[in-house]
């Protein structure tokens, strides 16, 4: 059984945790909306992830909703001692699966709770807010009144730390002069490169960063670079796209999801991954490509 590299850890709040752990999104239905299509692979996919050594998931109670949570509670409570839940607030679902914002003070406190009793805690250990301005990305405005009523939930004991995502540097700014931010959660991949400069500003900080749709979110990433690097090294286009994740930044910690064991193990393995030089150069011009040319000449 091949299991996460022990020294590949970061900090995240409290606890340094595997840099790859896993992202519970996909055990809900279709449009991470209802229930999964397969009760028990949904668990099985859960234990299989703490057998090999994950000790980071990722999840939200808007997930399904509230399904994902109760299908962790049921797989893995009581919890192991070194397992590290972090979960997302910010939104809810419509009743036609729709994604709505949710964050004024009562929604917050509604979200965290709600969490914490679907995931049988006490207390979250770390809660993103995620700010959804504009539900296609990150939009400028402030976020400091979400932020000091999750500051508040903290005061309480219901919240360790606290992060962000699908933020612009400056909401990540904003929110750091009203609280300790302990991670940034934002779309980034090989081709999806808007946060390069954020991802370097964080590590100086000791603030991880954490990609999600690592592996391009509902359309999967396609390039012929990408297929090229991974025949070259004999692994798939997708562990490479992970690989390269890990090597652009320690503070990286990725959360790459999946419903499947076979796909689970495939993920696992990209940890052990080594890209060599030439192949990180190649890899790198994929998001040369996809930059506009304003954010290339900058």
């Amino acid at each position: 059984m091949q299991t996460i590299d022990q020294a590949g850890t970061f900090r995240l709040g409290g606890r340094a945790v595997k840099r790859l752990g896993y992202g519970a999104m996909q055990l809900a239905g279709p449009g991470v909306f209802g229930p999964p299509k397969d009760h028990d692979a949904a668990i099985a996919v859960l234990r299989e992830a703490v057998a090999l050594g994950v000790d980071h998931i990722d999840t939200s109670d808007y997930y399904g909703p509230h399904h994902t949570n109760r299908i962790i509670r049921e797989a893995l409570a009581p919890y192991p001692a070194d397992l590290t839940i972090v979960s997302k607030i910010g939104a809810r679902r419509g009743d036609d699966g729709a994604w709505l914002p949710a964050f004024g003070a009562d929604d917050l406190a509604r979200a965290v709770e709600d969490n914490l009793r679907n995931l049988g805690l006490d207390a979250l250990e770390v809660v993103n807010f995620r700010a959804m301005l504009d539900p296609y990305g990150p939009a400028e405005g402030s976020i400091a009144e979400p932020i000091e009523a999750l500051a508040g939930l903290q005061r309480q004991g219901l919240v360790r730390h606290i992060g962000v995502s699908n933020v612009t540097r400056a909401q990540v700014e904003e929110a750091r002069r009203i609280v300790d931010i302990v991670c940034v959660q934002n779309h980034y991949n090989l081709a999806h490169r808007g946060d390069d400069a954020l991802v370097g500003a964080l590590a100086e900080d000791g603030i991880a960063y954490v990609p999600f749709f690592p592996l391009g979110g509902f359309s999967p990433l396609q390039s012929t670079t990408l297929s090229d690097v991974a025949r070259r090294l004999q692994a798939t286009p997708m562990q490479v796209a992970l690989a390269w994740l890990l090597q652009r930044s320690a503070n990286i910690l990725l959360i790459p999801g999946t419903s499947s064991i076979a796909h689970l193990r495939e993920n696992i393995a990209a940890a052990s991954l080594v890209l060599p030089a030439d192949a990180v150069a190649e890899l790198d011009a994929i998001g040369a490509a996809h930059q506009p040319s304003s954010l290339q000449e900058a």
